[in-house]
């Protein structure tokens, strides 16, 4: 039997990107001790508030079928949360519950893309993106933001793609950059779709970290509402990463029709986990800012580790949890250099090369360890670099 090219064609003709994740994974498992700075994942649990919220909820019956767009208490709570935080009207009829960010990234190009549609994203990018719009059926274009520019988008760039294009997706704050985009590369890229006619997917599930400057949802720009999708998430501002569950926010229509996308694969998301999501939002900002802190405080450790080094650069994180490393001096590929740390320093991070031709050269290390093993992680890769410059 044959399989199909939607499937066969996810991944294009190259690896996922997650090579060096994987074989640290398995050297773990052969009683090695790595210092995991790869993925994007807590280093915390989910807080106890949550997790009896769920244990209750079980408890109390939310075990079967859950409306499939969302219970309307946690869509109005997110439609609350998104209105306070961007300023821009936001009710429950805007938002559609997902499983998880990457589930809303999917229904986001579906609704946006025919088949065979030109479909544009960032380079850098997250290592998802090209595969999510490849199994929506659509044609990835990337277009490469420079470190040279600090990796914020060029208007410019965008426009000589722009032609015959359907839709943009950005991520602000960025995975892997951390870079979070100014006004003006905002009201560029807002200027952009409204001039090609483009769809915006705004992936904002870094929304809570932010370092420097502010979060702008593009959705709140001018002649924006009506044709941007905002893809949020539980994940990253509450330590949910399991639990899988997040939120596509957009006009009323497409919600409507994403509604029948839902009753057609995922089904909807269990009410159990729903009801402790509702529970952790009412946990308020403060809370998020809690969950944040971690990463503000190893982004300042982070940096003090990398500004003396005459080898390695960086640019300053603005927001997200994650470093973007400059090793282009050692003369080594950001694969060569990842796959040399982990073997000699039992270390992992992620060569730029997994996120894109834009970040060759570079490393995505995420502070996702403790303050003390960050700290003596990147001293040692500062130096690893140092004694190995070509």
């Amino acid at each position: 039997m044959k399989i199909s090219n939607r499937l066969l064609n996810i991944l294009g003709d190259g690896s996922d990107g997650w090579d060096i994740f994987r074989k640290a994974a398995d050297m773990v498992r052969d009683g090695i001790d790595v210092t995991q700075l790869t993925i994007g994942e807590h280093d915390i649990r989910t807080d106890q508030r949550i997790l009896d919220a769920m244990h209750q909820a079980t408890l109390e019956g939310h075990t079967g079928y859950a409306a499939i767009p969302g219970i309307f208490e946690l869509r109005q709570a997110v439609a609350e949360r998104v209105q306070a935080q961007t300023g821009e009207k936001t009710t429950y009829a805007n938002v559609l519950i997902t499983p998880g960010g990457q589930s809303a990234l999917f229904a986001a190009h579906i609704a946006a893309c025919n088949p065979g549609d030109r479909a544009m994203y960032i380079d850098p990018y997250y290592a998802t993106y090209p595969g999510t719009i490849r199994g929506a059926s659509a044609v990835p274009v990337p277009v490469k933001a420079r470190a040279e520019a600090g990796f914020q988008p060029d208007a410019a760039d965008l426009a000589a793609q722009a032609k015959n294009a359907t839709s943009l997706l950005i991520n602000s704050p960025n995975n892997p950059t951390g870079v979070v985009y100014s006004r003006d590369t905002l009201e560029g890229i807002a200027t952009l779709c409204q001039t090609h006619d483009l769809w915006l997917i705004s992936d904002e599930v870094y929304d809570t970290q932010i370092w420097q400057g502010r979060h702008i949802t593009p959705r709140s720009l001018e002649g924006m509402r009506e044709r941007t999708l905002v893809v949020g998430s539980m994940s990253k501002s509450h330590a949910m990463t399991g639990s899988r569950i997040g939120w596509l926010i957009g006009p009323e229509e497409v919600v409507a029709h994403l509604m029948n996308l839902s009753t057609h694969t995922t089904y909807g998301v269990a009410g159990f986990v729903q009801q402790a999501a509702l529970s952790a939002l009412k946990l308020g900002i403060g809370f998020e800012q809690e969950i944040a802190q971690p990463f503000r405080r190893r982004r300042e450790i982070a940096i003090r580790c990398i500004e003396q080094s005459n080898v390695v650069g960086m640019i300053p994180p603005q927001g997200a949890m994650y470093m973007m490393l400059d090793i282009r001096n050692t003369g080594m590929s950001g694969d060569e250099f990842a796959n040399a740390l982990l073997e000699k320093h039992h270390i992992a991070v992620m060569p730029g090369e997994s996120f894109g031709d834009a970040a060759a050269g570079h490393l995505r290390v995420a502070l996702t360890v403790d303050d003390q093993r960050l700290e003596q992680a990147l001293k040692t890769l500062v130096r690893f670099a140092e004694e190995n410059t070509r």
